[in-house]
């Protein structure tokens, strides 16, 4: 086995980061989405992706998108659930590519709950 360098250390120290500030806290934002059968079957798992893709790209290091199972509400997957630290829960229901972004710009990144999203409006 090859020694590792200091490169791969810090390689290393960015692969899990993530992962140490899920362990942590130290995130602001929490965006569970569900991912039951009745979610994936309805999209899901395109809503996460997208998501994850536009923190990726965007580079938002203090929120963290985690899975959960189904929500109990079938008729209304894909579902999310939003957890701000300054705030209760929200959970939006009937989600797409396209809702899940604005969720992201004006719900996760400015605190401004898109009520027409949400599972009671």
């Amino acid at each position: 086995m090859s020694k590792l360098t200091v490169n791969d250390l810090k390689k290393i120290k960015e692969d899990y980061q993530s992962i140490f500030t899920l362990r942590g806290g130290s995130y602001r934002a929490k965006v569970t989405i569900h991912m039951g059968t009745c979610g994936i079957a309805a999209g899901a798992r395109k809503v996460m992706n997208t998501l994850m893709n536009e923190i990726t790209k965007r580079n938002i290091k203090d929120t963290i998108v985690t899975i959960s199972g189904c929500a109990g509400l079938c008729s209304h997957e894909p579902m999310a659930t939003i957890e701000l630290t300054e705030m209760g829960p929200v959970k939006y229901v009937d989600l797409n590519e396209e809702k899940i972004i604005k969720i992201l710009e004006q719900h996760v990144l400015s605190g401004k709950i898109i009520k027409e999203y949400t599972l009671i409006e």
